[in-house]
């Protein structure tokens, strides 16, 4: 994204002897567009676009653990994938957050569950003793979309998921049977 928010056009170049040149017509055309000359210095962001065959394998991957894992019985896909990126810091970022603004959603989350009410003001004692300024590091996983990652970045990732089930849940399965595993399922 660039700073105003909006999403750059992407503009496909093929590599050639020590450059690179519009893929087709179409790239040609929107360089044109552009107004780029010969010479022009431009920055690019360069990476290799995902192969649409794997677009799936990590989908696959989610619906193969909540089929088949019990921890992870009754969750979306989406949401399987979600967590073991968290658990295997597998295409995080790391954020920093107010500890007393962690705790209140986590206090309030406690609140939701039917009879805790009782100890609220134990929590609310907790959270008053949290240092006003202090900070604690969290992980936010990454999307895997198409347009979020390229095909290095989605290949270590995927990679990584199947190396987390393997060592967390399947330890009897290697990382790459977990992958064989999802390539075969059939999405209905």
């Amino acid at each position: 994204m660039s700073k105003a928010g909006t999403k750059r056009e992407r503009i496909y170049m093929r590599v050639g002897k020590g450059n690179f040149y519009p893929a087709d017509a179409c790239a040609q055309s929107k360089l044109r567009e552009r107004g780029y000359r010969v010479g022009d210095l431009v920055v690019v962001d360069v990476c290799k676009p995902r192969n649409p065959k794997f677009n799936g394998l990590v989908h696959k991957l989610g619906m193969l653990i909540v089929e088949n894992i019990d921890d992870f019985a009754g969750m979306e896909s989406h949401a399987a994938i979600k967590r073991i990126q968290w658990e295997g810091n597998i295409a995080c970022e790391e954020i920093g957050v107010s500890m007393r603004s962690a705790w209140n959603q986590i206090a309030e989350t406690i609140l939701t569950i039917p009879g805790m009410t009782v100890i609220k003001s134990a929590l609310d004692v907790v959270g008053a003793m949290l240092p006003e300024k202090a900070v604690v590091t969290m992980r936010q996983p990454r999307s895997l979309s198409f347009e979020s990652m390229d095909e290095m970045e989605f290949h270590n990732a995927a990679k990584g998921i199947c190396r987390t089930i393997s060592e967390r849940y399947w330890p009897d399965m290697s990382p790459e049977r977990i992958e064989s595993m999802a390539e075969l399922m059939v999405l209905e």
